[in-house]
């Protein structure tokens, strides 16, 4: 067993990214979500965490986090953003990507990424229908997007991230090996809830040690 409990794991190294980008995902406005939808998409793609915290916040700075405010905003606009972000290496395609990705969502579920999930029969329905949105919401974005959400929605349930298995192997949270996916989920939340923390609150675990993960991958490449 590692010599750092879940809770104090998240509180050394944070717990969901939504939270550091001040989005509330259990609140009741499904705008929250949407954010972070947008946030997710601009992580999901090869380009280092940073640089997408800094481009989506330029998204926040000129008020445009809404499916309806991207339409508005045009091709050019976002291109803009996204540059200004410097989101520059994947501009084009990903504001192509974004204007799709909205129309399909304010066509088939009025804006609302709430309705999709109502819509949804199972977990995996729910992961086709947001990657049948538009090309280029792929399982990456998907996975990103969806594991903050665990114990928000219902339908929430995307495989533990290779990386947070990674980082808890190394921190001695599962023994080493390739374990079960299923397993390794299952005796995470385990600990989590033996540590006295809420169930709600498992995904700002998960989310820490996908920081764990990245944090350890960046030692390695640079060995």
């Amino acid at each position: 067993m590692s010599g750092i409990a879940p809770g104090e794991l998240v509180k050394s190294r944070g717990g969901r990214y939504a939270g550091t980008l001040g989005i509330d995902l259990a609140s009741a406005d499904a705008g929250e979500r949407f954010k972070w939808f947008l946030a997710a998409a601009l992580y999901g793609t090869r380009i280092s965490g940073s640089l997408a915290t800094r481009t989506w916040l330029e998204f926040a700075a000129r008020g445009v986090l809404t499916p309806d405010r991207i339409v508005a905003t045009g091709w050019d606009g976002l291109v803009d953003i996204l540059d200004a972000g410097g989101y520059v290496r994947y501009d084009y395609k990903t504001a192509t990507k974004l204007l799709d990705v909205c129309a399909a969502l304010m066509r088939d579920y009025g804006g609302s990424l709430d309705a999709l999930h109502d819509a949804v029969a199972d977990p995996r329905d729910l992961e086709s229908r947001l990657k049948a949105l538009g090309k280029g919401i792929g399982d990456t974005t998907v996975d990103i997007f969806l594991r903050e959400l665990r114990g928000i929605w219902s339908k929430a349930e995307p495989p533990l991230s290779p990386l947070a298995i990674s980082a808890a192997t190394a921190l001695g949270y599962l023994r080493p090996g390739t374990p079960d996916p299923d397993r390794a989920f299952a005796r995470l939340r385990r600990l989590w809830e033996t540590d006295g923390q809420p169930a709600a609150g498992f995904a700002d675990f998960e989310s820490a040690l996908v920081r764990e993960g990245l944090r350890l991958r960046r030692q390695r490449a640079s060995v």
